[in-house]
């Protein structure tokens, strides 16, 4: 393919073919170009290859669950999220916990073999996301590995074999506006694959910064958990960008101090800062973690899978999902994102 939408990154911040995002735009007296607004959207290509969990995604109106209705509904609904202004998403993978954070995880949700491999099917869902997402110039930010769900490969070499297969794949469709997420909270106690711990993480960067077509290559980072946690000295030195959460944090200033904190971490150079997963809300109120994270010029992504008790509509991240801004959760996310990027 020749990509229609290429992404670059010019020290802090983001163009999207040459131009930076959000041009001109500032709000508030702070400046929103070069930013990605985003939302976890991780569930796109979702399936499961349990049959003993797979009844449990069964949508309402049919009994049953589908996987391309699935990715079907997301495509339909990107074109809104970019006219508010919502640019990126996060999918991945090994998608996220369908009931929003879980103790266990029966089903298998994974686009990877047990030796690494890539499930065909899983890559063709992804194709279409990913071809929409070259056509409408939006980012999508595309995650290898969900804790939990990593467990399903067998051994060490089968991660190895899943990154490199993974990037190839990505390269050799010819996309050039995709962010590459490793794993998804590589300091949450549940990998076991000592290539996804932070310990190991700033590897499994490096192995995938250093395939190449044509001269270019992805642009790589990894995701911390929230609860204040900032990306260690080696993973900041290597990462093309940073990602940080905002989960567990109830204090915007507290949001504003993990990006300051992370400019700090030794070795760090200019290179953009991104929030792409918080579950607090509040944009109704004239302080929130999004107008936080804004305020030091970092990206902000908004996480949501809760019941808001107005339907069976439980977030971007509970299977079946509802893709539509379909909330007034959803409403009050998508219409900030529009006042501050000006869409």
């Amino acid at each position: 393919m020749t990509a229609k939408t290429k992404l670059t990154i010019d020290g802090d911040g983001f163009l999207i073919n040459g131009v930076p995002t959000y041009q001109g735009r500032v709000w508030n007296g702070r400046k929103i170009e070069g930013l990605l607004m985003n939302t976890r959207m991780v569930q796109g290509i979702y399936d499961d290859v349990n049959p003993d969990t797979r009844d449990r995604w069964a949508y309402p109106d049919t009994g049953v669950w589908d996987p391309d209705r699935n990715t079907r509904e997301f495509i339909e609904q990107m074109p809104v999220w970019r006219d508010h202004g919502v640019l990126g998403f996060s999918i991945n993978l090994q998608g996220g916990s369908p009931y929003g954070y879980s103790k266990e995880q029966p089903w298998i949700n994974s686009a990877f073999r047990p030796d690494g491999s890539l499930r065909e099917a899983y890559m063709d869902r992804l194709k279409l996301i990913l071809d929409a997402a070259d056509d409408l110039g939006m980012v999508p930010i595309v995650g290898l590995f969900y804790f939990g769900q990593e467990r399903e490969l067998q051994d060490h070499q089968a991660v190895v074999d899943a990154i490199d297969n993974a990037v190839n794949w990505l390269l050799d469709a010819g996309y050039e506006n995709c962010l590459l997420e490793i794993s998804n909270e590589c300091n949450i106690h549940h990998y076991l694959q000592p290539l996804l711990v932070p310990e190991g993480i700033h590897e499994a960067i490096e192995q995938a910064q250093a395939h190449h077509r044509d001269g270019r290559r992805l642009l790589v980072g990894v995701s911390y958990g929230g609860g204040a946690r900032i990306p260690g000295k080696l993973v900041t030195q290597v990462s093309d960008y940073l990602l940080l959460h905002g989960n567990h944090v109830n204090d915007p200033d507290v949001i504003r101090k993990m990006v300051r904190d992370t400019r700090n971490v030794e070795g760090y150079t200019p290179k953009p800062i991104l929030f792409n997963e918080d579950d607090h809300f509040d944009f109704d109120k004239p302080d929130n973690n999004f107008v936080a994270s804004v305020d030091e010029y970092a990206s902000w992504g908004y996480f949501d899978y809760r019941f808001d008790g107005e339907g069976p509509d439980d977030g971007y991240q509970s299977v079946p999902v509802n893709w539509g801004i379909s909330s007034p959760r959803k409403r009050a996310f998508f219409e900030k994102a529009k006042e501050i990027t000006g869409y």
